[in-house]
Parts: C-alpha cells; sequence; structure tokens
C-alpha cells in the first residue's frame, strides 16, 4: 500500500484527522447549517399587531389556492405572517431587473464589463432595488392584512411596526443569502429557498394523505416524481461541446507550437430555473392582488375584474396552463440571450486565434453559434415546460391538491446538484494539494 493510500485510509477510520484534514470544509458547512438555523428560527418571529386566531381561519379557508405555493417558497413564514414573510423574491425580482435593464442601458453594460469594481455596483443597484421592492410589497401586505380584519390595530400605528419588520427580515435575508455565498457551500439565495422548501414538506406529505388518494394514484405520483427527478439530473448536466481549435502559433526560430484542441460548452437550459420563479410570480400577481384587497362586501370595480382574473388564473386551470407554458418559453429565450451573447463570443474567439473547424471567424462563428443557441433553448424550454406543467395536470387528472409542483422539485434537484458538485470541488482540491506535497522533493 503507497503512503497516499495509507494516509487517506487513516483518515477515514479517524474521524478527527479527517476533520482536520478538511478543517475548510467542515467550517463552511458548519457555516451554512448555523444561517439555515437562524433562518427557520426568524420565520417564526411574527409580525406586531397580527391577530394569529383569524390569521389561522384565513389560511385554513385559502390554504389550497396560490396561498400555499407562496407559503411554502417561505417555509411557512407567510402562514405565520412572520417578519419573513416576503422571503428572498424581492432580491431576486430585483437581481432580474437589473441583469435585463444591464444589457439595454449603456451605462450599466459598461459596469459589466468592468470586473470586480462593475460587479460591486451592480449590486450595490440590486440592493437598493430590493429595498424598494420589499418597502412596496410590505405597505401592499400591510394595507390586505388591515383590510381583510387580520390585524389587532390599525392605521399607523399597525403600518410602522408591520412594514419596518417586514423590509427587516426581507433585508436580512439577503444580506444571510450573501453570506452562505461567501463563508458557506452553495449559492446562498438558492440555498434559502431550498430550505424552505424542505420546512414545507412534512405538511405538504401529511396534506397528501389526509386526501384518501387511492393506491393507483399514489403510485402514478412516485412514477411521475421519480421521472421528473430523473430528467432534471439528465437535463441538468447535458452539454453541447462545440469543438475549438486554436491557430498554431511561432515559438522560436521555425519552431512552432502543436495545434490545441479545446471544446466551448453550453448547456442546454442555461437558464436555470429562473425562468419558472418568474413566470409564476407575474400569474400569481393578478391573484395575490385580489386576494388581500377584496374583501369589502361592495367591491369596486376594479376589485371585481381582478378577482375574476384570479379565479380563471388560479393554478390549475386551462388558461394558467397556458399562459405558464407560454411565459416560461419566452422568459427561457429572454434569459438565455441575457446570460449568453453570440456576437462577444465570436469576437473573443477571433481575437485569441481561435477558430470552429469548418466555421469561418467572426460573423459566420456568430450565425452558428445563434442557430445552436436557438436549438439548445429550444430543448431546454420544452423540458422545462413538461417538468412544470405535468405535476399540475397529474393534479387536476385526480382531484388532487398538493402545493408541490415541478418547478419546486427543480429548484430542489438543481440546488442539490450544485451544493454537491462545491463540495466534489473542495475535495478535489484537497486532493490536488496532497499530491502536489507527496510529488514536491523534500
Amino acid at each position: 500500500m503507497s503512503k497516499q493510500s495509507a494516509s487517506q485510509s487513516g483518515s477515514f477510520l479517524n474521524p478527527l484527522a479527517f476533520i482536520r484534514k478538511y478543517d475548510e470544509l467542515w467550517s463552511r458547512m458548519l457555516f451554512l447549517l448555523g444561517a439555515l438555523i437562524v433562518y427557520r428560527l426568524g420565520s417564526h418571529i411574527p409580525v406586531p399587531g397580527i391577530n394569529p386566531v383569524t390569521l389561522a381561519g384565513f389560511f385554513q379557508k385559502n390554504g389550497n389556492t396560490f396561498l400555499g405555493m407562496f407559503n411554502m417558497f417561505s417555509g411557512g413564514a407567510l402562514q405565520r405572517m412572520s417578519i419573513m414573510a416576503l422571503g428572498i423574491m424581492p432580491y431576486i425580482s430585483a437581481s432580474i431587473v437589473v441583469q435585463m435593464m444591464s444589457t439595454i442601458v449603456p451605462s450599466l453594460e459598461a459596469l459589466k464589463k468592468e470586473g470586480e469594481s462593475g460587479r460591486r455596483k451592480l449590486n450595490k443597484y440590486t440592493r437598493q432595488g430590493a429595498l424598494a421592492l420589499a418597502f412596496v410589497q410590505a405597505v401592499g401586505m400591510s394595507t390586505g392584512l388591515i383590510a381583510g380584519g387580520l390585524t389587532l390595530t390599525s392605521g399607523l400605528s399597525f403600518y410602522i411596526p408591520a412594514v419596518t419588520s417586514l423590509v427587516a427580515g426581507s433585508m436580512f435575508l439577503m444580506w444571510l443569502g450573501e453570506q452562505i455565498t461567501e463563508r458557506g457551500i452553495g449559492n446562498g439565495i438558492s440555498m434559502l429557498i431550498f430550505a424552505s422548501i424542505i420546512a414545507s414538506a412534512p405538511g405538504i406529505i401529511s396534506q397528501a394523505i389526509s386526501q384518501n388518494m387511492n393506491l393507483i394514484a399514489m403510485l402514478l405520483f412516485a412514477v411521475v416524481g421519480i421521472s421528473v427527478i430523473a430528467a432534471i439530473v439528465f437535463i441538468e448536466r447535458a452539454q453541447r461541446r462545440i469543438p475549438v481549435n486554436y491557430a498554431q502559433k511561432q515559438q522560436l526560430g521555425r519552431k512552432l507550437y502543436a495545434q490545441q484542441q479545446s471544446h466551448l460548452p453550453l448547456k442546454i437550459n442555461m437558464a436555470g430555473v429562473i425562468p419558472a420563479i418568474f413566470a409564476s410570480s407575474l400569474l400569481l400577481l393578478p391573484a395575490s392582488l385580489s386576494q388581500w384587497t377584496t374583501f369589502d362586501e361592495n367591491p369596486t370595480l376594479g376589485q371585481e375584474i381582478l378577482q375574476n382574473i384570479s379565479l380563471i388564473l388560479q393554478p390549475g386551470k386551462p388558461l394558467y396552463l397556458l399562459f405558464f407554458g407560454v411565459m416560461i418559453i419566452f422568459f427561457c429565450y429572454f434569459y438565455t440571450a441575457l446570460m449568453f451573447n453570440p456576437k462577444e463570443v465570436a469576437e473573443n474567439l477571433k481575437r485569441s486565434g481561435a477558430y470552429i473547424p469548418g466555421i469561418r471567424p467572426g460573423q459566420q462563428t456568430k450565425r452558428y453559434l445563434d442557430f445552436v443557441l436557438n436549438r439548445l433553448t429550444f430543448i431546454g424550454s420544452m423540458y422545462m415546460t413538461v417538468i412544470c406543467l405535468m405535476p399540475m395536470v397529474v393534479q387536476n387528472s385526480f382531484h388532487v391538491s398538493i402545493p408541490l409542483g415541478g418547478s419546486s422539485l427543480l429548484i430542489m434537484v438543481v440546488v442539490l446538484m450544485d451544493f454537491i458538485a462545491q463540495i466534489q470541488a473542495h475535495l478535489m482540491t484537497h486532493q490536488y494539494h496532497d499530491q502536489t506535497l507527496i510529488k514536491s522533493p523534500r
């Protein structure tokens, strides 16, 4: 047995040696665990002035509507009306808006090309936008709570503490997500959403059991769930590798470098989970406005219109499924266009002396990348549409209401895959470091 394998087996047999060897990885995992515990504890702190009895009755009555989906993404914080009821959605919406504007506004586009300093300025604008969105949403939610009789007080005596606590909770989650990204493992915002969905899992399971589904329906749901997870893993790991050759370069005299070959990896689903989140948020906006504003016995014309729209666009309805699919496809193309610029990639390849075999550098390379990207985005958009709509169709077919949809499964699987990939990267770094120490001369 070699010294390296002996040391590795000894570290695995000795837990203390294993912890000391991967102390940085353990410290990051412990920080992630502590941050998630703080998040879950904070989600149980209620907003001042809420009537818990009336609030419980309201959610019991409307738990099967869009509020169930919002409540799941907040990890139950919305149902408890805690200070973190707004969740991380204001930050996500602000970051999407800033990314969109950075391709339209020349000054923001210039900031994106400035490197680290430009990224810090864009992050500053994102935080400011998240603060403004959180304030608007907190005022709207407070108004709806007062109109629905879910509060103990009204007026400024409720608005000031409620809006302040809701905005502070959302900003704290934004800060906590950034800290997890920097000092923990995985993307902080994604880990918070993942923890919220996991925290809602016991309630979802109990709700499914209480509906007395027959054995065939349970088996069909299990098969659909396993198929969806397998499809997500397969598509998210799939790549279209475009071969790239680098021109020969002169080294000394007549001696030339050998031609270098590489590839340009393009994911099938470049947009990630953003299209599903953004499409569902926009579709549920009329329902959320009507739910929080149409409590009066004699609603106005605008309230009646919102109420009718919310009834038509209830999750699972045919029109909702149609609009949801169309919007997912649109945002897949839109967000992919923001993330990948074929013209810029073609120019970078030309400047570095690289080319795609059989394709001329410059404009033809751009057209070829456009062609490949459009086909990949079409496949990715179809995949995401099927993943998000299939659970809803199955639920409607068996008349079962479970607030765990395809978008939730998509988020969970993608976040878990990223988490495992980062752990493997840390382990590979330590292994490479150990091999370097063994091979280096003493």
